[in-house]
């Protein structure tokens, strides 16, 4: 069996390229913080049940190989997440709703997410090598 074929993977995999992607787009937020009329974006969080399924385009986890040995990875995560409005924000007389304080609250919050993920990506990684005998 595959490594990409063990379910906790995938699954945090997932959610580190949500994370990643998220980051990207607060960055987008923050840096809009003066532009007129800008309103804030976010992710819908991953929903992991809908990564078992599929959409009319395949799976929505998507897997990419250049060669057999390869690990498979997506090269656009952006495609399969979601993007959320906030329809409950301050808005500023030039019409832009971003809030500074809000936004590095989500940085933060994302930071935290990620590095967690992470951190269990890498102990299942060491629980398999030990498993193996292969620990270091």
């Amino acid at each position: 069996m595959a490594i990409v074929d063990i379910p906790i993977f995938s699954m945090l995999r997932t959610r580190m390229q949500w994370g990643q992607e998220r980051q990207r787009v607060l960055a987008e937020n923050i840096a809009n913080a003066d532009t007129p009329n800008f309103k804030p974006h976010d992710l819908v969080p991953p929903d992991f049940d809908a990564t078992r399924s599929t959409s009319p385009h395949g799976p929505l986890v998507v897997l990419a190989q250049t060669e057999p040995g390869h690990i498979a990875g997506s090269d656009e995560p952006s495609a399969i997440f979601r993007s959320r409005k906030d329809e409950g924000y301050e808005v500023r007389p030039a019409g832009n709703a971003v809030s500074l304080e809000d936004e590095m609250m989500k940085v933060a919050s994302n930071q935290m997410d990620y590095q967690a993920a992470a951190a269990l990506y890498t102990r299942s990684l060491n629980l398999l090598k030990t498993a193996l005998g292969k620990a270091s």
